[in-house]
């Protein structure tokens, strides 16, 4: 029989995001004197680590138990069912971006199951899921927390709910949400006017550096910023349907939309350069720079996403590298809004989002 104080977990998804987690568990478990944090079950979508009696997982081999592991992962209802029976409190971290994933967690949350995740599909997902999930939560009496799918390790999350919950209103949200074009448009169009490079050139190197998702496609189509701009507008009381029943501007010539692959695309992005340059020196003509925005009014129900001017002296134009800005403009903190900025993106921040869920769920254990 486990121990009162003992907390299972179960992890789902090991790349990026997930190894990053686990290095930072395994120093967390180690500091931890007065819970004992055990590892029952690990998964990527073609392997698994798990027993039926739920023997430890070491935490400083892991990685290597889980390559070289034969077993092969539970089906979701298998795993609700394996979780749930072990009869201690159980906390399943999800790594992935996995949409069937975020479809089972009222399956989870129902029975007890508690969940930590930087998975936005979950909350982004159709009105419904969100309602299930939330209504899930109440009925198994779990906890759930997601601060890392909107900002990775930036408290923007904890951040809109404090100010619902102590009774503020919000009435408008804007800023730069996506790492990747924050780093493409500072290099485009940087506050100097000069230096920068060819669009296709700086969309090459941002994904050189590990900036965009492997076919950059996925950033320039908006639906990234759009996912989390649903997220926020749902929290500051709008009952927005999905990410894509608000206007998103795809940054994705007509043209290459439905080219076969990533280096296709890469390869013939030059050809529209000029596109871009029209844009950019458009925005010079004013004493301005052009930026990739998303915005939430809260009176008037708009969200949007998409390319927009500013003067160089606004913090949105200032931003550095591949930080994100998020601003809140609220009743209480009138005119000058509160503002969070930082790493938007990155293994370590955005494990470092969920290892801090973590922690609030051991404290309420």
């Amino acid at each position: 029989m486990a121990s009162a104080r003992q907390v299972n977990i179960a992890i789902i998804g090991a790349g990026g995001v997930g190894k990053c987690f686990l290095s930072q568990l395994e120093s967390l478990a180690a500091r931890r004197q007065n819970q004992k944090l055990v590892l029952t079950y690990i998964a990527t979508s073609k392997k698994a680590v798990y027993s039926d009696s739920y023997s430890p997982i070491a935490l400083d081999s892991v990685v290597s138990t889980l390559s070289s592991s034969s077993q092969a992962p539970l089906a979701l209802p298998k795993l609700v069912d394996y979780l749930a029976a072990s009869g201690t409190k159980t906390v399943l971290v999800d790594n992935t971006s996995s949409q069937d994933i975020a479809d089972a967690y009222p399956s989870f949350l129902r029975r007890g199951i508690s969940i930590v995740t930087p998975n936005k599909k979950a909350f982004s997902g159709s009105y419904k899921l969100w309602q299930d999930i939330f209504a899930a939560k109440e009925e198994g009496g779990s906890l759930l927390y997601h601060e890392a799918s909107c900002g990775a390790g930036l408290p923007v999350i904890s951040t809109i709910k404090d100010l619902v919950e102590t009774g503020d209103e919000v009435t408008k949200i804007e800023g730069v949400f996506s790492g990747t074009m924050s780093f493409l448009f500072n290099s485009f169009a940087p506050t100097s006017g000069s230096g920068g490079g060819k669009w296709s050139t700086e969309v090459a190197k941002a994904k050189e550096l590990g900036y965009t998702e492997p076919d950059p496609r996925d950033d320039l189509n908006g639906l990234d910023v759009a996912r989390k701009l649903t997220i926020l507008a749902r929290y500051a009381g709008l009952e927005v349907e999905s990410p894509t029943s608000f206007p998103v501007q795809s940054l994705i010539p007509k043209q290459l939309e439905s080219v076969a692959s990533g280096d296709e695309f890469l390869a013939r992005l030059p050809e529209f350069d000029a596109e871009m340059e029209e844009v950019k020196a458009e925005a010079q003509k004013e004493g301005k720079v052009v930026r990739f925005v998303g915005s939430i009014d809260v009176a008037s129900k708009q969200v949007k996403v998409g390319l927009e001017k500013f003067d160089l002296s606004h913090p949105i134009a200032a931003l550095k590298g591949s930080d994100n800005i998020i601003s809140f403009y609220t009743k209480r903190y009138g005119s000058n809004p509160l503002i969070i900025q930082g790493a938007g993106a990155g293994g370590d921040v955005t494990a470092m989002g969920v290892t801090s869920d973590l922690l609030k769920v051991l404290a309420q254990l």
